[in-house]
């Protein structure tokens, strides 16, 4: 029971990420519902055999007030992978401004990528359309629970739709 099980808040609404062991209790407590679970494993006892959960809801709505990712040098290339988003380099990086800053652009999480000083010279005073660039990812507002699961070792494939990835 070493994987990890998304938690979801009673409205869909990513809350954390917990253990196996701590999902099944509150399964077996009736404090959440499976919503995913892993059908290649399986949580054996004597006389039973359970599913093995990957994402569970809670049953009741659970009010957290969360602080938002705060928007800094580290934090966007934590969430580009620490690669140009433009050749996938991992040397020699900075931040890029999609929108340069001298046609308006400003400082958000849909506006900075992480760029190599090459493709960052290329682009110059450019949008990534006008200088022919392409990103491998789409800029985006991270989620808390990507920056969590990045910890462990990457995102599964069927907590995708509930981190709007």
């Amino acid at each position: 029971m070493n994987a990890s099980v998304l938690v979801l808040n009673k409205d869909y609404q990513p809350l954390s990420v917990c253990s196996v062991h701590r999902s099944v209790k509150l399964l077996f407590l009736d404090k959440a519902e499976m919503l995913h679970d892993y059908p290649e494993r399986k949580i054996r006892t004597v006389k039973k055999e359970f599913s093995y959960p990957s994402v569970i809801r809670l049953r009741r709505y659970i009010n957290i007030p969360y602080k938002s990712i705060v928007l800094s040098r580290y934090n966007i290339m934590k969430r580009d992978g620490s690669q140009c988003q433009y050749c996938g380099s991992k040397s020699n990086l900075t931040i890029d401004h999609v929108l340069p800053r001298s046609r308006g652009g400003e400082d958000t999480w849909e506006n900075l990528v992480t760029a190599c000083n090459e493709c960052n010279v290329r682009k110059g005073n450019r949008t990534p359309d006008e200088a022919s660039m392409e990103f491998n990812q789409k800029p985006y507002r991270p989620v808390h629970i990507t920056f969590f699961q990045s910890l462990l070792g990457g995102v599964q494939e069927d907590w995708k739709p509930y981190l709007y990835m």
